[in-house]
């Protein structure tokens, strides 16, 4: 199925030298970063962050934190 999609310039010319580099089209790159986003490769990115926090001493209980925060007493 075709698609018509405005992709700013700069975009373009970094998605050409990405293409390039690989030696594939434009159109399979687009292509490839669709079908990763649609196989979870943003999952990775929630993955990546999960926790990120964990090793924080200046919020203690995570919890509680948040309850804190959603009370209005964040400081």
């Amino acid at each position: 199925m075709r698609t018509l999609v405005e992709i700013p310039g700069d975009d373009i010319k970094w998605l050409d030298r990405q293409a390039e580099e690989r030696g594939i089209s434009r159109t399979a790159m687009v292509r490839e970063a669709v079908a990763q986003m649609r196989s979870g490769t943003s999952q990775k990115a929630v993955d990546d962050f999960f926790g990120m926090w964990r090793d924080r001493s200046d919020i203690g209980d995570g919890t509680s934190f948040q309850r804190r925060i959603r009370a209005g007493d964040g400081e």
